[in-house]
């Protein structure tokens, strides 16, 4: 047996036919949420600069830390003739490392053969790192080499690099010097 159903009832919402209320957001309500979130990220956003400036010259720092850890082992174990270069300027379109002493565009550790203080294209690479975008690594002794002698000493000008975000002083909060 069918039941007839009221022709009210037919195009109504199903809480309105049970006596509930219809709930929802008007336009309103939604452009004011959306106005409160834009601002609270407006103002996270230059610390949320920051955090992720000190995050790269971290990473940076540790990559450097470990490469020199790298360097000084492989030393150690081939009788010296290790050496950690600077990545050339001009190199994957790092643009940034113009001096000697400008290690920003990354570096790598080589099995210097010949035993010319220098990595050549003939002597195996053994480790490579490029830097993060946008950090700014300067060896503060020194040049575009670091040789290592068969102890796993710098043989050489001392180990001294200052890590900022580019363009960025040595007292910005996301700095790193090693020694």
């Amino acid at each position: 047996m069918r039941i007839p159903v009221p022709p009210a009832l037919l195009h109504a919402h199903p809480l309105s036919i049970m006596g509930g209320a219809v709930g929802g957001f008007t336009a309103i309500e939604l452009l004011v949420v959306l106005a409160i979130a834009a601002v609270l990220a407006a103002l996270a956003a230059p610390s949320f600069s920051t955090l992720l400036q000190s995050w790269r010259v971290r990473q940076a720092t540790e990559a450097l830390q470990s490469t020199l850890h790298l360097a000084r082992s492989e030393a150690i174990k081939r009788g010296g003739r290790v050496v950690v270069q600077k990545i050339p300027n001009n190199t994957n379109g790092c643009h940034t490392a113009i001096n000697a002493t400008d290690w920003d565009c990354g570096w790598f550790v080589c099995d210097d053969s010949n035993g010319n203080g220098a990595c050549n294209a003939s002597e195996p690479v053994l480790h490579r790192i490029e830097t993060p975008a946008a950090v700014q690594v300067t060896r503060t002794g020194g040049a575009a080499t670091i040789k290592l002698n068969r102890w796993g000493l710098v043989d050489g000008a001392w180990l001294g690099f200052s890590l900022v975000p580019l363009n960025q002083a040595t007292t910005h909060p996301g700095r790193s010097e090693e020694h």
